[in-house]
């Protein structure tokens, strides 16, 4: 029994490891360019993920929101999310539902705070699966253009986009953080189940202790950017309405980015239709 444990214990580590976190998390924010969601107009996805991201909150009909979130999830799906985001959505959404259930059992409730807690279940997963599929489908430049179409201050825009350029140089950077206190520290031995769980506490507060230098570093490598920026001419590059023409003139609505909002637009008119009938 120890030694499956063992075996359990060291295949989890080995899946969980800091060289398969930082994969995930980059296929997730640079590695679906070539699926159906990443070739729709940013402008297209800014205005579905509007709806889908605001009008559930308002919204406790079982039938339309269970209507939304079936399409959010196939929507996610066609965006070919990393199945570490998917994992940590479904984790965070339903213990927290799970949590609340056990406590309005706790307190005298019955099945009766069921509906309820799935109306809320809902809302918070079809909004969460929107989020994942336009901040999945779209690359940096695409999504700071949509903004900046849209009216959006070219600060803003560029901010967005410049913390999704800074993702690969975070994580690179937190991995050499990192290693340098490995390096440094004396990890207890996992031989046995407690040691395992002693190295684990261990590697927990090690990636706790990382977070200030990573932080203090990243800043300073920022601060050159910025100055790199500056030198290039980037604030009045950002104001000037000629560059700002030459920028946007790649945005254009194609037949599949009407054929995906016609879809859509039909789903969620079906959905209200079935609302009212039952």
């Amino acid at each position: 029994m120890e030694h499956m444990m063992s075996k359990l214990s060291e295949s989890i580590l080995d899946k969980f490891s800091m060289d398969f976190l930082r994969s995930q998390v980059l296929k997730n924010a640079y590695g679906n360019d070539d699926t159906v969601i990443a070739a729709l107009d940013p402008r297209i996805l800014i205005v579905w993920y509007l709806f889908f991201g605001v009008v559930p909150w308002f919204v406790n009909d079982l039938s339309f929101l269970l209507g939304c979130f079936l399409l959010v999830m196939v929507t996610t799906l066609l965006a070919h999310v990393a199945g570490l985001v998917l994992f940590l959505f479904a984790l965070g959404v339903f213990s927290q539902t799970g949590y609340l259930f056990l406590a309005t059992l706790l307190f005298g409730g019955d099945a009766s705070a069921i509906p309820p807690l799935l109306v809320l279940t809902l809302k918070v997963a079809t909004i969460s699966l929107a989020s994942v599929t336009v901040f999945s489908g779209l690359d940096p430049d695409r999504l700071s253009n949509g903004l900046m179409w849209y009216g959006c201050p070219e600060r803003l825009s560029f901010s967005i986009c410049y913390a999704y350029r800074m993702l690969p140089m975070l994580m690179e950077e937190f991995q050499n953080v990192l290693l340098s206190y490995r390096l440094r520290g004396n990890p207890p031995a996992h031989d046995t189940l407690w040691g395992k769980v002693r190295y684990l506490i261990y590697q927990v507060k090690i990636i706790m202790e990382s977070f200030y230098p990573l932080m203090l570093n990243t800043a300073k490598r920022s601060r050159t950017t910025v100055e790199a920026l500056e030198l290039r001419g980037y604030r009045y590059a950002a104001v000037n309405k000629t560059v700002k023409k030459i920028k946007l003139s790649a945005l254009k609505v194609s037949y599949n980015d009407l054929l995906f909002l016609a879809l859509s637009a039909l789903w969620v008119a079906l959905c209200i239709f079935c609302s009212t009938l039952f």
